[in-house]
């Protein structure tokens, strides 16, 4: 069976030299390659949707790639995808860098100018290990070497248009449904989580922004796990602290959170800083949340715009979820979208903050009553969204916006 192999790299030459050399070696299969960090995972995230035995045996990532660093980048496929063995090939060979490339997941690493007899070592020596990983893991491989959890990102269009409400929210929703979920507060310096669900805690996102290899114990001990089975890692309770969570330190979280939960929900506030970049260009959905005010929707172009400048989050790759949306305002969800040039949600969230007042000033955003409009709403946009799983006929004969999930099995 011809080993099939992904070649990665930002450099044309360099990587049409790498893909003429790997179609030279026996038995290969060289795939298409791809330019950048975010093409090699949208790329391998295909494949898995499919079956694991669609993603390629190897990767070979060329040093020069972005956006992503190639050793964050190698990190990220590792965990999302273990049954894919990761050859580094770069100019600098060094202990260190091998030893830093291991850590990071590689099986293999090929140094510069690009030898055909090392190459074809590495290539044969890693196909190997993929195949005996796959073998292993048999049946159980669909699981184990997924794309990982679904992360989705909350931002908002400017500040007091309820991210952190639909985030919470969103989150609940999936927990509810059985799903293993875990809400992130990367609202470093704002972030208001805590306050919304009564939460007094000791340790937050900042624990681990100078560890390289988050361990599950690791994760374990910086994360809340709060009444509702809801798994919360908070931002600093010194807003100053959060310049210490660096764009490399949120991929590496994100990373680690979509390796061990079903559902991760990211708040990133209406201030975009490096970490809140990192997570919405990782984020499988990346949602943005305005109210149907003049004022909110131009934020909203605004920041779409910027996302695109910076190459974070292209529009039509958004979601913008219009918040306390009723029938008289002249600012609908069709002229948000022709506004944003974004996709906008089915689900609008209607205007009634007096069904939030009172959990949101008692800090028990979690017990907000079941037949509120908000709610409902917000818990239909996770359906919509595929966080949760509906049962059948959830919609049938229920009030409107109602969800229906499955229980959780004891």
């Amino acid at each position: 069976m011809p080993t099939r192999i992904l070649p990665a790299g930002a450099d044309p030459d360099a990587v049409r030299s790498l893909t003429t050399l790997l179609s030279q070696l026996p038995d290969a299969e060289p795939q298409p390659p791809v330019g950048d960090s975010t093409q090699l995972v949208d790329a391998l995230a295909r494949f898995a949707a499919e079956s694991v035995d669609e993603l390629p045996e190897v990767v070979v990532v060329h040093e020069r790639i972005g956006p992503v660093p190639a050793l964050e980048l190698v990190r990220e496929v590792a965990l999302r995808f273990p049954a894919v063995g990761v050859i580094l090939v770069t100019t600098d060979a060094s202990p260190g860098l091998f030893a830093a490339a291991m850590d990071s997941g590689a099986r293999g690493l090929v140094s510069l100018p690009l030898s055909y007899e090392e190459l074809a070592s590495r290539v044969q020596a890693v196909a190997q290990w993929s195949t005996g990983v796959r073998r292993h893991l048999g049946h159980g491989a669909d699981v184990l070497g997924g794309t990982g959890g679904t992360v989705v990102t909350v931002s908002g269009a400017k500040g007091g248009v309820g991210a952190t409400v639909t985030a919470v929210q969103l989150a609940l929703a999936a927990q509810a449904s059985g799903r293993a979920t875990a809400l992130v507060d990367l609202d470093l310096q704002t972030g208001d989580v805590a306050s919304y669900l009564d939460v007094q805690f000791r340790r937050s996102v900042v624990d681990l922004a100078t560890i390289t290899d988050i361990s599950h114990r690791v994760l374990a001990d910086a994360v809340f796990r709060h009444d509702t089975g809801l798994a919360l890692l908070l931002a600093p309770a010194e807003g100053e602290r959060g310049e210490e969570v660096t764009d490399r330190a949120a991929r590496q979280v994100v990373s680690a959170l979509r390796s061990r939960y079903e559902v991760v929900v990211v708040d990133c506030g209406a201030q975009l800083g490096g970490a809140s970049a990192a997570a919405v260009e990782m984020a499988d959905a990346a949602l943005l949340v305005t109210t149907p005010d003049v004022v909110a929707v131009r934020a909203a172009k605004r920041t779409v715009r910027m996302w695109d400048r910076l190459q974070i989050r292209k529009a039509e790759e958004t979601t913008v979820i219009v918040n306390r949306h009723t029938r008289a305002t002249e600012i609908q969800p069709a002229l948000v979208q022709r506004i944003t040039g974004t996709a906008v949600a089915r689900t609008a969230v209607p205007a009634n903050f007096k069904e939030l007042q009172g959990v949101v000033d008692a800090g028990r955003l979690h017990e907000l009553d079941s037949r509120s409009t908000v709610k409902q709403a917000l818990w239909a946009l996770a359906g919509e969204l595929g966080l949760v799983k509906a049962t059948e006929g959830a919609h049938r004969g229920g009030g409107r916006g109602a969800v229906g999930f499955r229980r959780r099995k004891e």
